[in-house]
């Protein structure tokens, strides 16, 4: 019996928020009712209007990573950055204060108003590139550097791309890794089962190789429209990005803004295009 009336007690006491050891309740200890709890207040997400008028992220994208000649191709030279090119770009930005920022910060952020380091940056990769593991990732490692690497599925352990283990590493070791469809067709082509090939495999694909939720979409190309969002937003993707364009006044969270690093640019020019091109308003 005196078992049974000592949990009373102490059940009353817990409820009260403010009770003493079981073993120390006595008929004439007072009972202090503690202040009636309120229920934590639910965090409001910020409408499209509030994101767009948070300052940007400057967010970088790269895609190959590779030495080339004077006589290279328009495409190589945009889209491919010198080994030494990129090593010199991430000393720049790490001896100018920089500190990266993955998506989940950035998503905070931009509905929550979450906190941010005084100089964020972010740093994505596409294509599935085997360099951006072997270089990439390498170099980013002695500033601390954190990136997102968007993996084109179709690619993954073949020659010059990424393995399995590679992409399940790189999430290991503290990236984020994100989906840029099986092919790269696209996405304002998709018809019928194309979403399903294009968008819901490769997140399947990914989640499996990384054991861990994919949320991040790149479109291939930069290239979006509206119909694609709705798509994007059923299969669970929470944040997508485009590359120089506007974003979507209706949907800023799918239309996040990238800036393309030319391998025709020096140090000094990525880092005048870092300052410049994210602090324009839509």
């Amino acid at each position: 019996m005196k078992n049974i009336v000592e949990s009373v007690f102490v059940g009353l006491f817990l409820w009260a928020g403010c009770q003493p050891e079981p073993g120390k309740i006595t008929a004439g200890t007072p009972v202090i009712n503690a202040p009636a709890k309120t229920a934590g207040q639910k965090k409001v997400m910020a409408d499209a209007a509030t994101v767009l008028s948070r300052k940007e992220v400057p967010v970088l994208c790269y895609h190959n990573i590779k030495d080339f000649g004077a006589s290279a191709g328009e495409n190589t030279k945009v889209y491919s950055v010198k080994p030494a090119a990129f090593a010199e770009q991430m000393k720049a930005l790490a001896d100018a204060g920089y500190h990266t920022v993955l998506p989940e910060q950035l998503y905070n952020y931009l509905v929550f108003d979450g906190p941010l380091p005084e100089k964020p940056i972010m740093i994505t990769f596409d294509d599935t590139r085997e360099a951006q593991f072997s270089i990439g990732a390498v170099e980013m490692k002695k500033y601390g550097f954190k990136g997102v690497f968007f993996i084109m599925t179709v690619s993954i352990d073949r020659p010059g791309y990424m393995s399995k283990e590679e992409i399940k590493s790189l999430s290991d070791d503290g990236h984020v890794v994100g989906a840029h469809t099986w092919d790269h067709h696209m996405v304002t082509k998709y018809k019928g089962d194309d979403w399903v090939t294009q968008l819901v495999k490769p997140k399947a694909q990914l989640e499996e190789i990384i054991g861990k939720p994919v949320t991040d979409f790149a479109y291939p190309f930069g290239v979006w429209n509206t119909a694609a969002i709705t798509e994007i937003k059923k299969r669970d993707y929470k944040m997508a990005y485009i590359l120089s364009t506007k974003r979507d006044p209706a949907d800023p969270l799918y239309t996040i803004r990238r800036m393309i690093v030319s391998g025709t640019w020096s140090t000094q020019g990525m880092m005048n295009a870092v300052h410049s091109s994210f602090t324009k308003k839509d």
